[in-house]
């Protein structure tokens, strides 16, 4: 692990004096994560727990030779629970804002034979991009923070930085964050902050950077149907008793209206419509639906009637079905009215919507869908709550500009279709979530031959250095 000098040669400007230092350290910086990509912390295999904890360790290690006075390995509660990594490094400045910056340090698994061109545990450099799990999910996007903050105060001769700044590394986030809401519950006093900066997302593209505003909720669930008390001959009592798979796939049919919108009771209540201006947005983008068909592999695109295939996947809720069986699936036919069947429903939340209140409206459903001698079960494995920052949000204004500083052209804005943590971060710490993210599609997130732009992983070095100054400023200027 290579010491980070105190010291850059100045230049004529803040800006020019940070691309001299990131440029002066690019070298060092790279081999510091290189040396921590070899670490195969995967959080889902319980045989990586002992590179999990090293991951941990290294990182700790690594934010207190970056200037961290406070960097702790905080334990979760879980029985096999993954260590995290907390860090601080107060503000000279008492009125400054607080800022806590999350990411996470466990990687997804991988294996040569998965079809990497190189071990994945053995960074490969090659045309710019390097090559291994975690280099953009998420090691590459957390430890940029390290030399941003270094760059910040050379290059405005700072010993500590603008704004009070904190790290939480999560080490499960590959395996679903399971014990990281008590977590945050738990240390909530000493997370608390204004601002969320979470550096695990990415950005349209190397030529069309943006900034990430909110996130999808999810819950899902599992409905199980139980009919006869045990499989039946069709000719004897089909037509005269209730079918599970029938109702079962009745419920399916039901999810939605001819305009594709969910038909559940109650489900849109409370959701925070898309604006005109937040349209726009959408519409600037360089929006290709024949190659994002081919991405998802599918032959047409199909949603809710009166909304853009961005706007249905970033913006607007949903609701899937997983997976629906029931009674016979073996060769040739079996003549039966089976005794149960099975529905896995998902739903994806927007702003406005309340998991609790989407639960108890789809129980509503199922019970006043199913005729009598059709008993059931609804079970919900639990919830993400939606997040979204505000387009006119100042925070948010401070990273688009730190970032459009650092690309040198206009910042756009997107959101993200998928759920994560951020959303818990939101609700416990009560401070609006910014996303800060560097990574492009191509970078092969949790597939094989993953990678990071190493020329966008500075970009995203130089953001964070114009940040802290710019969220300082704009604090000050609310006040």
């Amino acid at each position: 692990m290579s010491n980070t000098p105190d010291n850059a040669v100045r230049t004529t400007g803040p800006a020019e004096s940070v691309r001299t230092y990131i440029d002066a350290h690019r070298d060092a910086f790279l081999d510091d994560l290189a040396e921590w990509l070899r670490i195969p912390s995967v959080s889902a295999d319980p045989a990586r727990a002992t590179d999990v904890r090293r991951s941990a360790e290294w990182l700790a290690g690594k934010l207190k030779d970056t200037g961290f006075p406070t960097a702790e390995i905080w334990e979760t509660d879980g029985t096999d629970g993954a260590p995290a990594v907390f860090a601080e490094w107060p503000s000279d400045d008492a009125g400054a804002p607080t800022v806590l910056v999350y990411g996470h340090h466990d990687v997804q698994p991988a294996a040569r034979e998965d079809g990497w061109h190189t071990d994945p545990f053995e960074p490969t450099t090659t045309d710019g991009k390097l090559y291994a799990r975690g280099a953009a999910d998420d090691k590459g996007q957390v430890l940029f923070h390290t030399l941003g903050v270094r760059a910040h105060l050379a290059a405005t001769g700072r010993t500590a930085p603008a704004v009070h700044l904190k790290l939480l590394i999560e080490g499960e986030e590959e395996s679903g964050s399971p014990n990281f809401p008590a977590l945050i519950h738990k240390h909530a006093d000493r997370l608390a902050c204004d601002a969320v900066i979470v550096s695990d997302t990415g950005m349209w593209s190397a030529e069309t950077p943006t900034v990430c505003t909110g996130m999808r909720g999810l819950t899902d669930c599992q409905i199980d149907l139980y009919g006869p008390d045990q499989d039946i001959h069709s000719g004897s009592f089909g037509g005269a008793v209730p079918n599970p798979a029938t109702e079962a796939a009745r419920l399916a049919a039901a999810l939605h209206d001819a305009d594709r919108r969910v038909a559940i009771p109650g489900f849109y209540d409370g959701i925070l419509e898309l604006t005109d201006a937040e349209r726009e947005l959408f519409a600037e983008l360089p929006f290709d639906e024949e190659r994002w068909l081919r991405t998802a592999h599918s032959h047409g695109a199909l949603g809710e009637s009166g909304y853009s295939t961005l706007e249905r996947i970033w913006a607007r809720p949903t609701a899937e079905v997983n997976g629906i069986g029931g009674g016979y699936q073996g060769p040739g036919g079996k003549t039966i009215v089976p005794s149960t069947a099975q529905l896995k429903l998902s739903f994806r939340l927007v702003a406005g919507q309340d998991a609790d209140r989407v639960q108890e409206s789809v129980r509503a459903w199922v019970t006043a869908s199913l005729p009598e001698g059709i008993r059931h079960e609804v079970t919900f494995w639990g919830a993400t709550r939606p997040c979204l920052t505000p387009l006119d949000h100042p925070y948010l204004q401070s990273v688009a500009r730190s970032m459009g500083r650092a690309f040198g052209q206009k910042i756009r804005f997107t959101r993200e279709g998928g759920s994560g943590p951020a959303a818990d971060l939101q609700d416990v710490l009560g401070a609006p979530v910014l996303f800060l993210g560097i990574s492009v599609p191509s970078d092969g997130w949790h597939a094989p031959n993953e990678k990071v732009e190493l020329d966008l992983l500075m970009k995203g070095v130089e953001t964070a250095a114009y940040l802290w100054d710019d969220l300082a400023e704009t604090a000050s200027s609310a006040r």
